[in-house]
């Protein structure tokens, strides 16, 4: 008798099913209202978050998504699809892999139904987020968690008697076979592009300074991937540096901030400048939309030309990228697979 798969999630965020006030909405609502990002007490959230923010971002953020939206639906979506099947592949039958996303459809209580219905005792949930946060990682970890155990939340009534084995993938930041995947990545990239830049710019989605001030290991772990990557392409120090993308609200994030940055390049003496973030495994509107289109009007902002500026774009299914995935799963399913 064949054993049965085991199940891997790999697990994201969320996106808006269309780029519309009316899509978008919910899904920033069921975001915005998880204390894993916006921590503050839900009697003084809320009211803003409902009165003024829904009623206010949707609209804004439609019309941005509306400019990086693929044929094919959200580019998010669209390109976790694509790794989930490429995963597959590299895995064989032994796994079976499934998207599930946090905060928007296909769901982690779908991802978990779908492999029990496949006879997956033994599910492994991989963060496409290689530097833990609590923001991101944790949260996943949360919405894994409780679809496996049949509840939607810690003291939500229970569903289901029988709960799957969880592994849980931590990060992995500093790991060789990521650090090489983004190396060869960036190389193939820029010769693509036939790019020559004269700067680095890697860009991390940022968080409020509180949450690393009360233990959340992001920054470090952004700054080690940093160096790693650098240290792996021979860049000459002085040639690039970090910073800290999307900041919300008016409280302070973790900076330097990169549209601070990206105005100052040219006053610098930078020309030919390159944009890439190391955490953002999957083209979306951050890398797509706030790097791409609003980073390049930023660095023209400052005085350089635009036509100079290259964005790099995220891992997404790149080959070696695939297979430091799959790798990393096999590894976690010691014991569990022959």
């Amino acid at each position: 008798m064949s054993q049965p798969p085991i199940g891997v999630i790999l697990a994201q965020i969320g996106t808006p099913e269309a780029p519309s006030p009316k899509a978008v909405r919910p899904y920033l609502k069921k975001f915005l209202s998880d204390r894993r990002i916006i921590d503050y007490p839900p009697l003084l959230w809320q009211p803003l978050l409902r009165g003024i923010i829904l009623r206010v971002r949707p609209g804004r953020s439609a019309r941005l998504y509306s400019e990086i939206w693929l044929k094919e639906g959200s580019p998010l979506l669209v390109h976790s699809l694509a790794q989930r099947k490429s995963l597959q592949q590299q895995l064989g039958s032994r796994f079976q892999v499934e998207l599930g996303l946090a905060y928007s459809e296909p769901g982690m209580e779908q991802a978990v139904a779908r492999l029990e219905a496949s006879g997956a005792s033994r599910i492994i949930i991989l963060p496409l987020f290689p530097q833990y946060s609590s923001t991101t990682t944790a949260s996943v970890y949360d919405a894994a968690s409780f679809a496996a155990l049949g509840r939607r939340s810690a003291n939500g009534p229970v569903s289901k008697r029988h709960v799957p084995a969880l592994r849980f993938i931590d990060a992995y930041y500093n790991e060789p076979g990521y650090i090489a995947a983004m190396k060869q990545h960036l190389l193939d990239q820029l010769a693509l592009t036939g790019s020559s830049p004269d700067y680095f710019l890697l860009t991390f989605h940022g968080i409020p300074s509180r949450y690393a001030a009360t233990g959340d290991p992001y920054p470090g772990q952004c700054k080690e991937t940093a160096r790693l990557l650098a240290e792996a392409m021979n860049w000459e120090s002085g040639s690039w540096q970090t910073s800290f993308q999307s900041r919300f609200g008016r409280e302070e994030w973790l900076g330097p901030s990169t549209a601070e940055v990206l105005q100052e390049l040219s006053g610098r003496g930078i020309c030919r400048p390159a944009i890439f973030s190391p955490g953002l495994v999957t083209d979306c509107l951050e890398t797509l939309h706030e790097l791409a289109v609003e980073g390049r009007e930023q660095f023209a902002a400052g005085g350089g030309q635009p036509e100079q500026f290259t964005a790099i774009p995220c891992l997404n299914d790149g080959e070696q990228w695939i297979e430091f995935l799959a790798q990393t799963v096999c590894k976690h399913a010691a014991g569990w697979v022959n």
